[in-house]
């Protein structure tokens, strides 16, 4: 009984222990919004909601991805020489400020442009390519495109231009931090990965 009460007693602390830890490590959203102006505002905009098609919007994304792709960008694992300068001088928690602070930006909607695109890009988004054994992004991303947080990123809204060379360098090996990506896109043609962006440009 004795050994029960010590290990539930020990068990309490650790996890007061974690708690006090978890609160003192909380994002502070007011520094994450001056280093995101500092650093990434003029390629992201001042909300997050890039109006150039080459970058990506960052809005509403979970920070846990964001976080992820810092890191990768800071450590090389993920290839971007803009990227990889901007990131340089950044903290871990400099970037844990960022990506919780874009997670509470709105999203801005984005639009399909492409009827006969979007009617393969939804196949494929929804249904996957069974013959050729690639899976639905949904099964992943979710039927809207909102992700799971923690594991995998928000699509919805996403400029299509942005999305397709993703896919691209996910293909021919350029970005390899994701080798299930890697492998859903090397058997994607110009074709399909173009209309599975366009779909997920009108994801609401």
């Amino acid at each position: 009984m004795k050994l029960l009460a010590s290990f539930l007693m020990a068990a309490a602390v650790a996890a007061l222990s974690l708690n006090v830890h978890a609160q003192s490590a909380k994002p502070d959203l007011a520094k994450g919004s001056a280093s995101y102006g500092n650093v990434c505002v003029a390629c992201h905009a001042a909300d997050g909601n890039s109006t150039t098609p080459a970058n990506p919007k960052l809005a509403h994304q979970h920070p846990e991805y964001l976080i992820k792709q810092l890191n990768e960008f800071k450590s090389g694992k993920r290839k971007n020489a803009v990227m990889q300068g901007m990131v340089a001088a950044l903290s871990e928690a400099d970037m844990a400020n960022i990506a919780h602070w874009l997670s509470e930006q709105k999203a801005a909607p984005g639009f399909a442009s492409d009827a006969d695109l979007v009617r393969q890009g939804e196949r494929i988004y929804r249904g996957g390519l069974a013959d050729r054994g690639i899976a639905a992004c949904a099964g992943c991303h979710s039927p809207n495109g909102a992700g799971i947080p923690a594991q995998y990123p928000r699509l919805a809204g996403q400029h299509s231009e942005y999305t397709a060379s993703q896919l691209k360098q996910f293909r021919d090996g350029t970005r390899a931090n994701s080798l299930q990506m890697t492998g859903v896109a090397a058997k994607m043609t110009d074709q399909e990965i173009k209309a599975v962006s366009d779909y997920i440009a009108g994801l609401r």
